[in-house]
């Protein structure tokens, strides 16, 4: 079949080799060329403005997205600022192995996971709740009300919200600490290692639950109002319809954000861990990102190559969770993000 398909090719070429060079067919198909180039160029100066607006995106793009990557090749290089990037020499892998041969790999890993986790199973479906609850209201002044609270967390700055939490739950005359005085609870450090991750998790809720739930909120706009009609004309209760219409109404955009979570696994909020982090919680709060930062920026001697191989590597395993998840969603659910 191939050795078929080829041997009309190799007629073809052969015929139009053989043609000669100003015969009517050979005019006729430089001109339906040159035609459609023509008409390929009066479209682009038709929408130039797009063509400009495109541009910026694109721009933007190089710049900040793919100009970054020509760093990464410092993971696999011994970086001296004396010798630049190019002048210092290759080491292969030998950084990334010196990272996952370390005494503090699979704590700084462990941290990682467990903070990561702990967010998503605790911060992913509370946005859908409070978008179906909102959903559900009937008074538009009190939903927009609820909404307006709710969103506004989001839009205050990381160093607000750590200075926020310090000072209302610091043991030593925070707010929220005489509070449980007067229930007779005893002053808590929220900061201490015990209690970090419940911190930084449910921190985390307060900023940006409002937030997350307006895309959930626009994905349940788009449901038929005739599906809720005729379930109700049906007999169907609230909890069935929010079953049965509501949740599989959402189902695409929840599984599409799943996967870009699970893409982004082992990046924690970089400044806010490193905010709230002390001494005394370093042991469960070190996680990959605050430790790349600390060998490369805060060391006696920075190690750039060694904090890029870092960072290589996370980004290697959060691709790897990626792309199992796409599959895997493509699998269980028949949604896929590609």
């Amino acid at each position: 079949m191939t050795n078929d398909l080829q041997k009309r090719r190799d007629r073809a070429a052969r015929a139009v080799s053989a043609e000669p060079e100003n015969s009517p067919g050979l005019r006729e198909r430089s001109r339906l060329a040159g035609s459609r180039k023509r008409s390929q160029w009066r479209d682009v100066r038709k929408a130039w403005q797009l063509y400009v607006l495109l541009a910026m995106p694109v721009g933007y793009a190089i710049v900040f997205l793919y100009w970054p990557l020509f760093g990464l090749q410092l993971a696999f290089r011994d970086f001296s600022p004396v010798q630049g990037v190019w002048g210092s020499p290759w080491v292969g892998l030998e950084n990334v192995t010196r990272f996952v041969t370390s005494y503090q790999f699979w704590d700084i890993l462990r941290n990682t996971i467990i903070l990561n986790f702990y967010e998503l199973l605790a911060l992913f479906p509370m946005p859908i709740v409070l978008a179906i609850l909102l959903n559900t209201v009937r008074s538009s002044r009190f939903r927009r009300t609820v909404q307006t609270i709710t969103y506004a967390p989001h839009f205050i700055s990381t160093v607000v919200v750590v200075g926020m939490l310090v000072m209302l739950f610091s043991p030593n005359g925070g707010i929220v600490n005489q509070a449980l005085g007067v229930a007779g609870v005893g002053p808590i450090d929220f900061q201490s290692a015990d209690m970090f991750r419940h911190t930084f998790v449910w921190s985390g809720a307060w900023q940006t639950m409002g937030y997350s739930a307006i895309i959930f909120l626009a994905a349940l706009a788009g449901i038929d109002p005739q599906l809720h009609d005729a379930a109700k004309v049906d007999g169907a209760s609230l909890i069935r319809r929010i079953w049965h219409i509501d949740l599989p109404g959402i189902l695409p955009v929840t599984v599409t954000l799943l996967i870009l979570n699970m893409g982004s696994i082992l990046s924690t909020g970089f400044e806010k861990v490193l905010l709230l982090q002390t001494p005394f919680n370093l042991e469960v709060s070190e996680v990959i990102d605050t430790y790349a930062y600390r060998v490369a920026f805060v060391s006696a001697i920075p190690q750039y190559s060694f904090g890029t191989a870092v960072e290589l590597f996370k980004s290697v395993i959060c691709l790897a969770l990626l792309l199992s998840a796409n599959w895997l969603a493509g699998r269980v659910a028949k949604e896929r993000l590609f």
